[in-house]
């Protein structure tokens, strides 16, 4: 018998584990291996791929399960906290892209419509390849990982517009006007439906699954919400992905997101796979090869286009330089949204053959590039604000702290360089123990709310070291870095190093692999968030095993001295299992008789531990707690009494006390 997509199957899993592994020792990110396993296996490469129709179809499902989750992690709530970046600065960068790509193609000759949708293509970036680099590289929290995180979700968005006005702009339709009011209808009329199901009749059926505590009927369920809602969405003439989206939106609203989330990644990670192999199918490599240099020069214009478009709506934002050169090139290439826009475009004769082979080309080259352009993004940044924007801080600084401090500016002060949760509290700790501070913050909006509350805070980057001669950091006592951005950490340290040999310099940092490099460029202490919070667990454990205390907390001040080494010593602990202590409980016994062996009499009168085996913890009468219960303390009726002894002898004091 035989099986040709099972054949195809085994072929494209076998070349993609082979071209990934290879990949992952280059720390290169998955996606371009499946790009160049497309590349390699598919009809214009070996032609190892028999029917690569079908392999598109599994690659539908990859992209409606993307959408599904991308649904389900975006939430109403996420949205409305990051609606500034999220909607200003998409709609800022998604706009100029469609704009300027539009008249440059109109002006060689294409017609207007071609041209938007050109447009269309080139203002949507790759979120799959940049979020992965992004959190590899620990950066997703830094400022320019918000901030391209917030456009890349506009850009998730907006692509369902795009798909639904396509056929628009084609001129399919004897009337725009009709066309364009019965979208609006049938996407208000979906919305409604998305709500009411949000709202009201989701929650309750994922409840009554939950309840089954079946996992298959979960995960059944779930992919059965997602490819219904996706149906129904095609069958009133949208998008199979716009109801995949919707379908993640209605789970998001509910307590099951997590799990469904959890439930369907799995999935969504094989299928997406196969789509981005698709994708490496498409390119024509004999094209390629013939247009080399016209794709390489469209490539360039791309990066630098985009790029500073991206660049100057960061900037737009009040983003700092640095910041805005590392967010313009984090969003420079073309993305997987566009492939399937391209599809929509190609159906309605917006994209012609020619210029689909030179879009995916310019495309497929762009998301390849992207890795190598973030591994010198932070080198090329450092140089250009160097040599192009030197002390290009902002100018309040000076005026703001020698208004706030004099001419000479804060002396002996702590320096708190970012202003999250730890620098929050450190701030408040400061205050508290009337220690004078000062705070540099990259975002604008947080400098603006904390000045309103009149925190000593000023708008700036770190990285300059102007800034930090402005904010006299020669004179400070102490400087803490707690800033999410390990690249521009390793920076500031420099920095501050070069300005003061002597400041003392506390860094706050998310793993233990980056203590060495920190301490080796002149921090004095680094604090790492998974050191401490392993460091919480383990005493915890340990405590419940009754080490004891002393010896915990040797064990806790060796292991920050020497980042772990201790571990490798052959010293053991003292520990207890439960098989060693007596199985002692601690109980509440009210005190109900009105007379008998231990009513109206003190703890020493009774004798309570040699006549019944227990000791009295604490004794509360009348609403109020006795925690220090010295032998003169009487037990009267209605007296709650906290003992603790094996339950054999705390019956026995019940007993004695009703």
């Amino acid at each position: 018998m035989h099986f040709p997509l099972l054949q195809d199957i085994v072929v494209l899993l076998v070349f993609s584990v082979a071209v990934v592994l290879l990949l992952q020792r280059l720390r290169l990110p998955s996606v371009l291996g499946f790009l160049l396993t497309g590349i390699i296996i598919g009809p214009f490469g070996l032609s190892f791929i028999e029917n690569p129709q079908q392999i598109e179809i599994l690659s539908e499902i990859g992209v409606i399960l993307l959408m599904f989750v991308i649904g389900m992690e975006l939430s109403i709530k996420q949205l409305a906290s990051m609606k500034k970046t999220v909607f200003l600065g998409g709609f800022m960068q998604v706009g100029l892209s469609i704009v300027v790509t539009a008249i440059i193609f109109y002006v060689f000759g294409f017609p207007w419509n071609e041209a938007v949708f050109i447009g269309f293509l080139f203002s949507l970036s790759s979120t799959a390849i940049v979020l992965k680099i992004l959190y590899d590289r620990n950066e997703l929290t830094a400022p320019q990982g918000r901030m391209a995180l917030g456009i890349l979700i506009f850009q998730d968005l907006i692509v369902v517009p795009m798909m639904l006005v396509t056929p628009i702009m084609a001129g399919n339709s004897a009337n725009v006007f009709n066309e364009v009011l019965f979208l609006i209808l049938k996407s208000a009329l979906v919305l409604v439906l998305t709500y009411i199901g949000a709202k009201y009749i989701v929650p309750r059926v994922m409840y009554l699954i939950a309840k089954t505590k079946s996992k298959e009927l979960f995960l059944l369920a779930t992919i059965t919400l997602c490819f219904t809602v996706a149906l129904l969405t095609a069958s009133a003439g949208l998008s199979l992905a716009f109801g995949a989206f919707l379908a993640g939106l209605i789970i998001s609203e509910s307590d099951f997101s997590h799990q469904a989330t959890s439930t369907i990644l799995p999935f969504r990670e094989l299928f997406i796979s196969f789509f981005f192999i698709s994708i490496g199918m498409l390119l024509d490599l004999d094209f390629f090869l013939k247009n080399t240099w016209v794709i390489i020069f469209m490539v360039l214009i791309v990066f630098i286009l985009k790029g500073g478009l991206v660049s100057l709506t960061a900037l737009a934002l009040n983003y700092p330089m640095r910041t805005v050169l590392l967010t313009g090139m984090a969003l420079f290439q073309v993305g997987e949204f566009a492939f399937i826009l391209s599809r929509i475009g190609i159906e309605n004769g917006l994209l012609s053959p020619q210029m689909n082979q030179y879009f995916l080309s310019v495309s497929v080259f762009t998301m390849l590039l992207t890795p190598f352009v973030f591994m010198l993004s932070g080198r090329t940044t450092n140089y250009i604000l160097r040599k192009v924007a030197p002390g290009s801080a902002d100018l309040r600084t000076d005026r703001d702290v020698k208004l706030a401090y004099g001419q000479d500016g804060p002396q002996d002060h702590l320096l708190i360089i970012g202003y999250g949760i730890n620098g929050a509290n450190l701030a408040k700790a400061a205050k508290y123990a009337d220690i004078p501070y000062m705070i540099l913050e990259l975002n604008p909006q947080i400098v603006r709310e904390q000045k309103a509350r009149g925190e000593p805070i000023i708008y700036g980057d770190a990285v300059q070291e102007h800034m930090l001669e402005s904010l006299n950091v020669k004179k400070a006592r102490v400087v803490v870095i707690a800033i999410s951005d390990p690249r521009a950490t390793k920076t500031i340290v420099s920095n501050i190093r070069h300005i003061s040999p002597s400041v003392h310099i506390v860094v706050r940092t998310r793993y233990v692999k980056e203590i060495e490099m920190l301490l080796a460029l002149g921090a004095d202490e680094v604090i790492p968030e998974e050191f401490e919070t392993s460091i919480e667990i383990f005493s915890r454990v340990l405590t419940n095993f009754l080490v004891p205390i002393d010896e915990l907390e040797n064990l806790i001040d060796s292991v920050r001295a020497d980042n772990y080494q201790v571990f490798q010593s052959h010293k053991r602990l003292q520990t207890f299992n439960s098989s060693t202590i007596p199985d002692f409980k601690i109980s509440c016994v009210r005190v109900m008789a009105e007379t008998g062996p231990v009513v109206g009499k003190t703890i020493e009168e009774v004798d309570v531990r040699k006549n019944y085996g227990v000791n009295v913890l604490a004794v509360s009468r009348k609403g109020e707690m006795i925690k220090t219960v010295f032998p003169s303390v009487k037990l009267l009726r209605n007296d709650l009494v906290f003992v603790s002894g094996d339950q054999e002898h705390i019956d026995s004091f019940y007993k004695a006390v009703t």
